[in-house]
């Protein structure tokens, strides 16, 4: 089971404003640091927004004033409201949880969602 789901968007006209959901499992979520990623075609992936587990948040450029990313520990779940979309917007959206290990460890805490596309179009 995939600890990490995005749901949300699809096909929105340009300047509305749809939110993305991010529901974990198996997780500590309120221990990681959650993350928003996006990949626009063949272009490498981005950070959108990222919320740490102390609710510190930081945002792209691109979306600064438009996004604002939040989280809900007591549901479990990562969102991102998205206002005012543009066209250039369209992507898939990713979000991802991250909580460092201690050094020389074997293992990692790093999961990703599968992604949810998000279609900026007239």
């Amino acid at each position: 089971q995939v600890p990490l789901v995005e749901s949300g968007a699809g096909l929105v006209q340009p300047g509305r404003s749809p939110r993305l959901s991010c529901p974990s499992s198996r997780l500590t979520f309120s221990a990681y640091t959650m993350t928003w990623y996006r990949q626009a075609s063949e272009n490498q992936r981005e950070l959108v927004a990222r919320i740490t587990s102390g609710e510190n948040t930081n945002y792209a450029d691109s979306v600064k004033g438009r996004f604002t990313i939040s989280r809900d520990n007591a549901k479990d779940t990562l969102y991102l409201q998205m206002n005012n979309l543009k066209p250039e917007d369209t992507a898939v959206y990713y979000c991802n949880a991250h909580r460092p290990v201690p050094i020389g460890a074997s293992y990692e805490l790093d999961y990703w969602g599968q992604g949810t596309q998000v279609t900026v179009s007239s």
